[in-house]
């Protein structure tokens, strides 16, 4: 088989084929029902996980929070740009307003006896991205970003990070007003090395 068209076609194939990130400010709702947010939560969470550490853990925010956790993020952007206007707070305010539903995974990677801290990293990484399949498996579309605030002690602090945890990404999800065109992919050829 030399291209993804030679696989024999099934819904996951379908799905990763065509998968797309779209902006938060292209997701409107309704966002998932609670069961239905369980069960992508629950899917997100299978993945290797090296010692069945479960070195990560899921923080919700939907509804009021959503802008709650804004406030905090646009407090912490005055506070280090007070040329910013009040268009640019209203920016920062709404980072995480569009979507209807936002889960922040934190990743809690930890020296280890046995089990390094780079392939508890990678757990985390797999469950974000376990969420986003699962998510727009159950019809959703999502983004995975960082921004900035994903890296600010001041915004952790205030979602009740411990010093030693680290957000791996907020995944949007919501229902795509418009799918955005493909982005061009690396040619397999470039990345891929035989030894």
């Amino acid at each position: 088989m030399d291209t993804i068209s030679d696989m024999p076609r099934n819904d996951t194939i379908d799905l990763l084929r065509v998968r797309r990130s779209v902006p938060p400010v292209n997701l409107d709702g309704p966002g998932p029902s609670a069961g239905e947010l369980d069960a992508i939560l629950t899917v997100a969470a299978r993945v290797p996980d090296h010692g069945k550490l479960s070195p990560w853990r899921f923080l919700v925010i939907e509804g009021e929070a959503r802008l709650r956790v804004g406030d905090t993020i646009a407090e912490a952007y005055a506070a280090d740009h007070p040329e910013a206007d009040a268009k640019r707070l209203d920016l920062e305010r709404h980072r995480l307003a569009h979507a209807p539903l936002v889960v922040a995974v934190v990743s809690s990677a930890a020296p280890h006896v046995k089990i390094p801290e780079w392939e508890q990293v990678l757990s985390a990484g797999a469950v974000c991205m376990n969420l986003v399949v699962a998510a727009n498996a159950a019809g959703f579309s999502t983004a995975w970003l960082t921004e900035w605030f994903a890296y600010d002690r001041r915004i952790l602090d205030a979602l009740g990070l411990d010093p030693r945890e680290k957000l791996a990404g907020f995944i949007h999800v919501g229902r795509a007003r418009e799918v955005p065109s493909d982005r061009p992919r690396p040619v397999l050829s470039d990345i891929v090395t035989r030894v």
